[in-house]
């Protein structure tokens, strides 16, 4: 499955429906040396990756750093995105402590989605990644559940505004090849659809066997304006791996009942039927046909097969059946084997 490829909207741009998701690399949580970073991405290419996804933030360049340095040999084609909202600026002192990324760079970042910003930020990125060429670039972690609902609106200004404008710009000159949002909310995407025509959404943790609220209008907006969807997030920071076991991860925190409770209803579901969850949780949102893409992000090449692993399982039929039955999944969106939107879709 890995080296299936689909279009995004109109760009000409095919991803591979596996993706690279590149935060891990940026020593996400856990140190990662190069020589490792390395290996994985090796076997992530040789398994038929071919979209490759960073960002600025994953170790405050680091993980740009490492993807540039691997990439920069390889001589078939493929698909690389980074992003930009955050202006990486050298720290002054010490370094902070409660840093998300271990030993990362020492860089701190300023958020800035103005039109300047995003040109700095993209050049920015081209001397880290010491290539040629930047496919897709996104924005960057706008929206409330970053800024609260108090900034949201003029820092969603500066971004329609000043940063699209930007990426609009370099589109049009060649420079990069599709633009769009790379956020946790599709709420603010489906409200950037209506200032602009973006290309690609990077949605992580949205539409996943969890949650399918952005069905509700976010997906059929891009379906009729032939906007694409890349999925980050699919297993919604763990527990869609772990199970909802004590101390599994939503979110990127500690599980809250809930969703521990409908976690243990979707698991019990795929153990009927002989099917890992997660191998559920990484093939169910890429039969959407807003869909181009998955990321799952991977920090060992044992982390990579696994994932092409659970996306070429079969899966029987039932199981999505299951979930339908008991409201675990919305009756309108498409599960493997089904074509129930207009427009149909690659199931794969």
């Amino acid at each position: 499955m890995a080296r299936q490829k689909r279009q995004i909207g109109n760009t000409g741009l095919d991803v591979s429906v596996l993706g690279f998701g590149g935060a891990p690399l940026g020593n996400m949580y856990r140190p990662l040396d190069d020589a490792q970073a390395h290996e994985t991405l090796q076997v992530a290419w040789d398994c038929g990756f071919r979209y490759f996804d960073t960002a600025p933030r994953y170790g405050y360049g680091l993980s740009e750093r490492r993807t540039g340095d691997f990439l920069r040999g390889q001589t078939e084609p493929y698909i690389l995105s980074t992003k930009v909202g955050r202006l990486l600026h050298r720290i002054d002192g010490d370094i902070p402590a409660d840093r998300p990324f271990v030993d990362a760079l020492p860089f701190v970042e300023v958020y800035d989605y103005s039109y300047d910003a995003v040109m700095r930020s993209v050049e920015d990125s081209w001397q880290r990644l010491g290539l040629r060429r930047i496919d897709i670039a996104y924005i960057h972690d706008i929206g409330s559940l970053t800024h609260g609902k108090d900034a949201h609106p003029r820092l969603m200004r500066d971004a329609m505004e000043g940063g699209a404008r930007a990426l609009d710009e370099l589109k049009k000159a060649g420079l990069i090849g599709a633009y769009g949002l790379g956020v946790n909310e599709w709420e603010v995407c489906l409200e950037a659809l209506k200032s602009t025509d973006m290309d690609v959404f990077l949605l992580a943790g949205r539409y996943t066997l969890l949650e399918q609220e952005a069905q509700e209008s976010f997906l059929p907006e891009c379906l009729r304006r032939n906007a694409s969807v890349v999925v980050g997030g699919a297993f919604n920071s763990g527990i869609l791996v772990t199970g909802p076991k004590p101390g599994a991860k939503y979110d990127y925190e500690d599980a809250p009942q809930h969703i521990l409770d409908r976690a243990t209803k979707i698991e019990q579901i795929c153990t009927d039927h002989n099917v890992p969850l997660p191998a559920a949780a990484l093939q169910f949102p890429l039969t959407h046909p807003a869909v181009v893409s998955v990321i799952p992000g991977a920090s060992s090449p044992r982390h990579v097969t696994q994932a092409v692993e659970w996306a070429e399982l079969p899966i029987p039929s039932a199981l999505w059946r299951d979930l339908r039955e008991q409201g675990l999944l919305r009756a309108d969106v498409p599960v493997p084997g089904e074509d129930l939107l207009a427009g149909g879709g690659d199931a794969s």
